[in-house]
């Protein structure tokens, strides 16, 4: 009896150690799934918006440098009286300050309009840093020209509207009156498009100031 009882005691601590070890769990923590870290909302939005204002500034830099080279381009005036050898009309193409200017003016045009697909690029894709990037240096050149015509041609206006008394260059727009006033509105359309560059350029660096 005593070793039936023993034995019985044996077995029901052995089931009884083996309980627990077998039902062990193991304590080694799951490793966490890496997440995407997804772009603010409101940073999403705002570079939309600067891209979708990005484009209609453009739009009018368009119009602005195409007014401009249009209205330089096709001025002049020619005086009602004429002598047996001279006539007396002026041109653009007489002061090569202005042949500048209309040129640069067509070329920043040009540029404005190979523009458009990127500032449209820009629009779908808000948070890509590479086309923002490309066009807030071609941005800055096309400023540069914009400037540099602009600037010329405004000083030219203004001699043959004041003239100058130490050079003895007379004021020619007291005759060439339309003249003048195409050449002026010209150069006002151009520093039209120098502050929308400027604009712009100040868009694309806030866009790229927070780019991911």
């Amino acid at each position: 009896m005593k070793n039936a009882e023993s034995s019985a005691i044996n077995v029901a601590s052995e089931t009884t150690n083996s309980g627990p070890i077998g039902k062990k769990k193991s304590t080694t923590p799951l490793l966490a799934a890496e997440v995407p870290i997804r772009p603010d909302r409101g940073t999403h939005r705002m570079k939309r918006g600067l891209a979708i204002f990005d484009i209609v500034l453009r739009i009018g830099a368009l119009s602005s440098a195409l007014a401009a080279a249009a209205t330089m381009g096709t001025s002049g005036q020619t005086l009602p009286f004429f002598t047996q050898f001279f006539q007396f009309e002026a041109s653009y193409d007489d002061l090569p300050t202005f042949q500048f200017f209309v040129i640069v003016m067509g070329i920043v045009a040009g540029y404005v309009v190979l523009s458009l697909p990127f500032s449209i690029v820009c629009i779908i894709r808000p948070h890509a840093a590479g086309p923002r990037l490309l066009l807030l240096i071609l941005d800055s050149v096309a400023l540069a020209l914009s400037t540099a015509a602009a600037g010329a041609a405004a000083a030219v206006v203004a001699l043959a509207h004041s003239g100058n008394s130490s050079t003895n260059w007379l004021a020619v727009c007291n005759q060439f009156g339309d003249f003048c006033q195409q050449a002026s509105g010209a150069v006002v359309g151009s520093f039209a498009a120098v502050l929308l560059f400027l604009l712009l350029i100040l868009f694309s660096a806030l866009s790229l100031k927070n780019a991911h």
